[in-house]
C-alpha cells in the first residue's frame, strides 16, 4: 500500500509572532515552524500502517525552500520519501491542485482536517473532487483490513 500524507509548515503555537511593513507582513524571524498538529496525526497513523501493514509512506508539502526542516522532521519521524512542490501556497485551491497533480498512484491520501495557519479545512475535499475519489473529514479512526477501509467520523450526538 502506498500512502501519501500532506503536511503543512506552520508556526508553532507557542512562538511569539509579530508583523512588519505597517502590520501587513508576517515577520518570521525567531518563529519556530512545525508540522501542522492535525497533519501530525495523519502522519502518525500512516506510520502505524507502515509498521503493521508494510505500507510505504510519502509526505508532500507545497512550499518554498524554507519548509525543508519541516519535511526533514517528517522523514525523521518515519516517512519513507518526501515531495516538496516548490511553490508559494497562495490559496487552498492552488495547494489542492498541486497535491492532486502528485497524488495519482497512491492507495490512500491522508491529511489533517485543516492547517492552523489559515484554518480553511477545504483542501481534502478539493483534492478528492479533482481526483474523483471519496473524501471524508474529520476522521477520528481509520482501520484497514485487506481491501476494506473502516472510518469513524464524529458527528453531533455520536460517531
Amino acid at each position: 500500500m502506498k500512502i501519501l500524507v500532506c503536511i503543512s509548515h506552520v508556526p508553532d503555537t507557542t512562538s511569539r509572532i509579530s508583523f512588519t511593513d505597517n502590520n501587513t507582513k508576517f515577520d518570521t524571524s525567531g518563529v519556530q515552524f512545525i508540522i501542522g498538529p492535525y497533519d501530525d496525526y495523519a502522519l502518525a497513523r500512516a506510520i502505524e500502517l507502515k509498521e503493521t501493514q508494510g505500507a510505504a509512506v510519502t509526505v508532500i508539502n507545497v512550499g518554498l525552500a524554507d519548509t525543508e526542516p519541516t519535511i526533514r522532521k517528517a522523514l525523521a519521524i518515519g516517512a519513507d520519501d518526501a515531495i516538496r512542490v516548490n511553490a508559494e501556497p497562495v490559496d487552498s485551491f492552488f495547494v489542492a491542485s498541486q497535491i492532486a497533480e502528485h497524488a495519482k498512484g497512491y492507495d490512500l491520501i491522508l491529511m489533517g482536517r485543516e492547517s492552523i495557519d489559515f484554518n480553511g479545512g477545504v483542501v481534502h475535499a478539493m483534492v478528492g473532487e479533482m481526483l474523483g475519489i471519496p473524501s471524508l473529514s474529520p476522521v477520528m479512526k481509520l482501520d484497514i483490513e485487506g481491501t476494506v477501509v473502516k472510518m469513524a467520523q464524529e458527528i453531533e450526538g455520536g460517531k
